[in-house]
């Protein structure tokens, strides 16, 4: 998935030369953190609530320029949401801004990228559950376990693979819409799937 399809586009912004009182303004009103900067339509800074908290009593006759910090780590729309996750992490950011041929045309935060996480697992369907497994070859995988799950009534939402440490077999993770999941997880033991458990999302 790409920043492209989970970004705020036209973001709310500040210019360069605006007093920090007009950032304090925007960031109260609109329950933001951080807020880009632009000149001329094009990027050149972040201005974040800490840098306000710093300047606090001179918010009105300090310009934002002289506060921001410049030279920005942005991303683009075609970057990856992996990509976009890693370089928040660890840089510690909140949230980064995209910019297209130098010009901002959005910007990515962490509460996106964990909303199209709990999308991509299935999570933000209310009511699902989630079956892990351990992949043991074609027998006991991925493809078997759907069938099994289609033959019990149920519907795959989403799925992926993690392991629990390296070397170990993956664990395989289903996330159903089903009326009894229990019912499909004794199945899958019964078939000699090794589930490790049943999660419910309510």
């Amino acid at each position: 998935m790409l920043v492209a399809n989970r970004m705020t586009q036209e973001p709310i912004t500040v210019e360069a030369d605006d007093l920090l009182v007009r950032a304090a303004y925007k960031m109260q009103s609109g329950g933001f953190r951080r807020l880009p900067v632009v000149s001329g339509g094009k990027l050149v800074g972040m201005i974040t609530d800490r840098d306000l908290r710093a300047h606090q009593g001179h918010l009105d006759h300090t310009k934002i320029n002289g506060v921001m910090s410049e030279n920005p780590v942005a991303v683009t729309p075609a970057t990856t949401l992996e990509e976009a996750a890693r370089i928040m992490l660890e840089r510690q950011f909140g949230g980064l801004p995209v910019i297209s041929d130098g010009r901002l045309v959005g910007i990515i935060t962490a509460s996106d990228i964990l909303e199209a996480f709990l999308d991509v697992m299935g999570a933000s369907h209310g009511g699902s559950t989630r079956v892990d497994f351990v992949l043991e070859g074609e027998e006991h995988g991925f493809l078997e376990a759907t069938r099994l799950v289609a033959r019990e009534g149920g519907e795959v939402l989403g799925v992926g693979t993690y392991r629990e440490k390296l070397g170990e077999n993956p664990v395989c993770y289903l996330r159903l819409l089903a009326t009894d999941p229990e019912r499909i997880a004794k199945a899958l033991r019964a078939s000699g799937f090794n589930v490790l458990g049943v999660h419910r999302v309510t």
